[in-house]
């Protein structure tokens, strides 16, 4: 089981930017496909990005051409680049090991950052 931890959530107007960080335990971490869901209160977690040891990427179509994912493995750290939000993407944020780049996950899940977009 890896250890996620992520950052960088907050509060952030329409049409603006965050970054979030997920750093793992794991010495493995550059042979893992990676990923994001997210989650709102009453709903089911969704998938929003995953990429593989290779660097190749996929999107869930609601974040496609505003969203980035991206890996830094010397650092053991997944990023997800977040562009031109919109309120419907507030959300908990989850970073979790993906079983591939388009999932599903492995079980392996962070505690979770806050996004919230609003005027």
């Amino acid at each position: 089981q890896v250890q996620l931890v992520e950052s960088g959530g907050g509060l952030v107007q329409p049409g603006g930017s965050l970054r979030l960080s997920c750093a793992a335990s794991t010495s493995s971490f550059k042979i893992y496909a990676m990923g994001w869901y997210r989650q709102v209160p009453g709903k089911q977690r969704d998938y929003v990005a995953g990429i593989n040891s290779r660097g190749d990427t996929n999107y869930a179509d609601s974040v496609k051409g505003r969203f980035a994912i991206s890996r830094d493995n010397a650092k053991k750290t997944v990023y997800l680049q977040m562009n031109s939000l919109k309120p419907e993407d507030t959300a908990v944020y989850y970073c979790t090991r993906l079983v591939t780049m388009r999932g599903p996950s492995t079980g392996s899940w962070g505690q979770g950052t806050q996004v919230t977009v609003s005027s």
